[in-house]
C-alpha cells in the first residue's frame, strides 16, 4: 500500500515507517527536518513541508491508501499542536479524496475500563490532571475527526515506553484494556499499521496496552 506518514520523526511515528518499508510499503514521510529522520530505504520518500499548509499537504497525501500520523505535544506548552496540525492534514485529505486517516491519541481521552481498580483509577486521575491541557488537546483533535468525512481511527495508548516491539498487546475498541498500564511505542506503531485495513476500527477510538 502507498501510506503517508505524519512526524515521521518522533518516536512512534519514526517506528511507523520503519515497520511500513518492513512490510513492503510505499511510504511518503512528511517532515519539518529530513535530517532527523534516520530511516532509510528504496521505497520511502521524504518530504519537507509546512504541516499548517493544508494546501502544501495536498501532494503528499494525492492518491495514498491511508494517511497515519504520530504528531502531538512533545510537552505541556506544545497543548493545542495535535489539534491545529490534524486539523490542516484532514483539509488536505478531504480536498484529495483520502478517506483513511489514523492518529495517536492517549489512554485517558477515551472512556476507563469499567473494572479498574483503586490504583489505576487515582494514577489515571493524577496524570489527567497533570496533562489536563495536552488531553484537552486530544480531545478537541478527536472532535474534529468526528466532524470530518474521513474513516478515521484514534490509537489511545497509556504510559509510552522506548522499548523493543514485541507484537503482543491487547486493543479495545471504544474502551481500553483493564489494568493497561504501559506500552512500547514499536508496539503503538505495530497496531496501527495492523489497523489500517480493519474496518472495525473506522470512525472509532481503540485502547491498545500490554
Amino acid at each position: 500500500m502507498n501510506l503517508t506518514v505524519f512526524g515521521a520523526t518522533g518516536g512512534i511515528g519514526r517506528e511507523i515507517v520503519r515497520q511500513a518499508l518492513g512490510a513492503g510499503h510505499q511510504v511518503t514521510a512528511v517532515v519539518r527536518d529530513p535530517a532527523r529522520l534516520d530511516v532509510t530505504g528504496d521505497a520511502l520518500r521524504v518530504v519537507r513541508a509546512d504541516l499548517t499548509d493544508p494546501e502544501e499537504l495536498r501532494a503528499t497525501v494525492r492518491g495514498r491508501g491511508a494517511v497515519l500520523s504520530g504528531l502531538g505535544a512533545r510537552s505541556r506548552k506544545d497543548a493545542g499542536v495535535a489539534t491545529r496540525l490534524t486539523r490542516t492534514i484532514l483539509h488536505a485529505m478531504e480536498a484529495e479524496g483520502v478517506r483513511r486517516l489514523l492518529v495517536v491519541s492517549a489512554g485517558p481521552v477515551g472512556p476507563a475500563p469499567a473494572d479498574d481498580g483503586p490504583l489505576d483509577r487515582a494514577a489515571r486521575g493524577l496524570v489527567s490532571a497533570i496533562l489536563k491541557d495536552v488531553y484537552a488537546d486530544l480531545r478537541e483533535m478527536e472532535a474534529e475527526l468526528a466532524r470530518s468525512g474521513t474513516d478515521w481511527t484514534s490509537v489511545r495508548p497509556p504510559r509510552l515506553q522506548d522499548k523493543p516491539l514485541t507484537g503482543h498487546y491487547r486493543s479495545v475498541v471504544g474502551g481500553f484494556p483493564p489494568r493497561g498500564r504501559f506500552i512500547a511505542r514499536a508496539d503503538v506503531a505495530h497496531a496501527m499499521l495492523a489497523m489500517v485495513d480493519d474496518q472495525g476500527a473506522v470512525k472509532q477510538g481503540v485502547g491498545v496496552a500490554y
